[in-house]
């Protein structure tokens, strides 16, 4: 990109003693000690305060003076492997070759803002559209009593009106509306099939006509409108044996009507493959086994079918497939096709699993997962939990399934019996946690399913991976509700890394600290029990909270963040953190905008570092 004049001016324009050091300074050295210093001069005299600032504009620009010395810091380029203030210097005497980009220029341009306390964000987001509507915020400390209390009511009554507005753009699988549309949906595919109403609800039919093959392909065509691009895409999948499948009844929640994803783009996504992860899985068919194990799962099995990354838990991965696909799964390295005969582990394998909890007492949690372990028959199921029940000091069994959204027949009142008849109270405790993307899935069969699970005690939580589908302002507030109306708690906000075949799902980590902020304050504190985690590759789930789970050191030309995570073992052992270049925030704002969102409701997202 090739920087103008005028472009460079308005950079610089919110603090051009930046520009004024780089430019007369002799090398970048130099510059690197006179900018260093000129931060320490600008944060003492907002610490003295000669430069007043509200609190909270006040606290922004101390942390973007954090950042910025970052960026510039020998050590950090030393870890990141270039130098932003290289591409600075550069900027700043018209010497760019480096493809500096417009992501670049907004990541400076809106951390010299912070710096010199005017990045606003004092007024919030919100407050600003409310005034529009002609609503202002109350100065409460001019007001007392009842007086102030009625006041902030309707103030408030007001805020969630227009919190309203955003959670009605994403109707709930409960709504009338959209029930009645997926019981002609239903039809249709019986229809088909000539399916009867009891085939419908029988688990067994619906895993022997997962749409999985060149055949089922005709079928989709002739069922749902799919782009010339959704075509391509499962017909190359198809061709070169990558994982794909989707239930009939997760068929069901599609819009039957286009084909644009206008209104079903959180369901489409998540089984329709993008023809870049498809032409990626097969570049790197033969080294797929390592290829996309981004977190190193070969190097964390002590046992065939366990992965065991912490103290006190471990995974049993027990059924290497499910009835349904995910575009995104974590285990697509090793996840076969839907229900294929292959992915059921032999019982040796399985029982010499189960034997190495019997020669681990340390193990007090186990997850039973995948692949989708509800999948297998309940004889399976009863077997491994004989197994693990036996022994005295796992007092908590977890299994991962996402049967309730893909095929929420598979609860039937006998597996619930049975899962609960593991249930000890004050001894061990049994739990099934789910994967529900959006508001959209959660239904009046799925609030069955969980209805069966919790009448019988056990409790049903939610890991929701953050991804573009998911991400629009108050987006994943609608699935929190609409969640917590079928009975299920919100556990995980999971961000799915960067694994380089799902790019077209990643989002910046920022929108997720943003939508925690920003968004999920604004709802009840039993809505928002979830936990907003990133799994650091080969090193496991750390939090995302504060500086203390990660550091921002440097800025890439394409307008990367570039991320020092920190590993869940700090403070307890010297694990080298991981370096990771984050998706670039400009390049997502425009995919939002080109969605039709509008922007300018998500500009804070520049300030969460």
């Amino acid at each position: 990109m090739q920087i103008k004049d005028e472009q460079k001016s308005q950079l610089f324009s919110v603090m051009p003693e930046v520009l004024e050091i780089l430019t007369d300074s002799s090398d970048i050295n130099v510059a690197r000690t006179r900018l260093f210093n000129f931060c320490k001069d600008l944060e003492w005299a907002y610490r003295e305060g000669e430069k007043p600032l509200h609190k909270l504009d006040y606290s922004i620009a101390l942390e973007a003076i954090k950042i910025f010395t970052n960026l510039i810091s020998l050590r950090n380029e030393k870890i990141a492997g270039f130098s932003t203030l290289q591409y600075l210097w550069e900027l700043a005497n018209d010497e760019t070759e480096s493809g500096i980009s417009e992501g670049f220029l907004q990541e400076i341009r809106h951390l010299l803002l912070a710096m010199a306390g005017k990045a606003d964000v004092a007024r919030g987001w919100l407050g600003p559209i409310l005034e529009k509507d002609g609503i202002k915020m109350i100065d409460f400390q001019k007001i007392k009593g009842r007086e102030a209390g009625q006041a902030r009511s309707v103030y408030l009554d007001h805020l969630y009106n227009k919190v309203n507005e955003f959670l009605d753009r994403y109707p709930s699988g409960l709504d009338e509306s959209l029930i009645a549309q997926r019981k002609e949906n239903v039809r249709k595919i019986r229809e088909y099939f000539s399916a009867s109403e009891d085939d419908w609800y029988d688990y067994q039919w619906h895993v022997k006509h997962i749409f999985k093959d060149e055949q089922d392909l005709k079928a989709l065509k002739e069922l749902i409108p799919l782009t010339d691009e959704d075509i391509k895409a499962i017909e190359l999948s198809l061709q070169h044996g990558i994982p794909f499948g989707i239930t009939p009844y997760y068929l069901s929640l599609f819009d039957f009507s286009r084909a644009d994803r206008k209104y079903d783009y959180q369901v489409r996504s998540q089984v329709i493959p993008p023809l870049h992860y498809v032409n990626l899985m097969w570049e790197h068919r033969q080294e797929r086994k390592y290829y996309f194990d981004f977190m190193g799962e070969h190097d964390t099995s002590p046992e065939e079918l366990i992965t065991r990354r912490y103290p006190m838990i471990s995974i049993l991965k027990a059924y290497d497939t499910c009835p349904q696909i995910c575009v995104y799964c974590q285990r697509n390295w090793e996840i076969t096709g839907p229900m294929l005969p292959e992915g059921m582990p032999t019982k040796e394998k399985i029982d010499q699993a189960l034997s190495w909890f019997s020669d681990h007492p340390s193990m007090r949690d186990v997850l039973v997962t995948g692949g989708d372990p509800l999948a297998l028959d309940d004889e399976l199921v009863k077997y491994i939990m004989d197994r693990l029940c036996s022994l005295k000091q796992i007092i908590n069994i977890r299994w991962g399934s996402r049967v309730f959204v893909t095929v929420p027949y598979r609860i039937t009142n006998r597996l619930a019996d049975l899962l609960a008849s593991y249930v000890q109270p004050g001894k061990r405790n049994v739990a099934l946690v789910t994967h529900i993307e959006s508001a959209a899935e959660v239904t009046p069969d799925l609030t069955e399913a969980v209805r069966k699970i919790r009448n019988k005690g056990i409790y049903v939580y939610n890991q929701l991976v953050y991804t573009l589908e998911t991400s629009r302002r108050f987006q994943n507030c609608s699935t929190r509700i609409a969640m917590k109306k079928a009975g299920v708690d919100p556990y995980y906000t999971f961000y799915p890394k960067g694994k380089a075949e799902h790019k077209d799902y990643l989002v910046p980590v920022a929108r997720l600290w943003q939508e925690r902020k920003e968004e999920a304050r604004l709802l009840p504190g039993i809505f928002r029990t979830d936990e907003p985690v990133f799994n650091v590759p080969r090193l496991g789930k750390n939090h995302v909270r504060a500086w203390q789970d990660r550091e921002l050191i440097a800025f890439t030309p394409e307008g990367q963040r570039v991320y020092l995570w920190h590993p869940w073992e700090k403070g307890i052992a010297p694990v080298e953190p991981y370096v990771y270049r984050d998706i670039i925030i400009s390049d997502y704002l425009k995919e939002l905008k080109d969605r039709g969102e509008d922007i300018e409701e998500y500009n804070s997202i520049w300030y969460y570092y």
